[in-house]
């Protein structure tokens, strides 16, 4: 991953200053529609969401994870994973932002999302990773 398509800064709504327009439009663009599920898999948008969220960008994350799952077929398991890590990072911003109640509800979708994805070999690289940050996010939520 390129260290120019790193956030300046984590941006939560209600609290923190929103990016430029755009600000994510290199990472983004690297989604093509030529390429493979495999290759969406290990593309830089993907591969940086998963850096996002790690790092505590979860809106960051959502933007560039957003192209990839957008040009998944429907239905795929691919590409209930790829929304079930997109609800993860909207359940992290959530405890961001104070909704706890919004992150629990957030919780189910994204349990449910990657239980219908049931850790598609495309994705196995990833899965681990993916598993570990629902749990954070479970364990978040059950502090509140």
């Amino acid at each position: 991953m390129s260290t120019n398509n790193w956030p300046t800064h984590a941006y939560v709504p209600g609290k923190t200053m929103r990016h430029p327009e755009g600000a994510f439009d290199g990472v983004r663009d690297t989604v093509k529609p030529d390429l493979t599920i495999e290759q969406l898999a290990e593309c830089e948008a993907f591969v940086s969401g998963l850096n996002y969220i790690q790092s505590g960008f979860f809106w960051e994350a959502h933007e560039v994870l957003e192209p990839v799952w957008m040009i998944l077929p429907d239905p795929s398991r691919e590409r209930a994973f790829v929304q079930g890590v997109i609800q993860i990072a909207n359940g992290l911003l959530k405890l961001e932002m104070g909704r706890p109640k919004a992150a629990a509800r957030l919780l189910v979708i994204s349990t449910d999302l990657l239980a219908q994805a049931d850790h598609p070999p495309s994705f196995r690289n990833h899965t681990a990773q993916v598993v570990r940050f629902l749990e954070a996010l479970r364990a978040q939520v059950d502090m509140h």
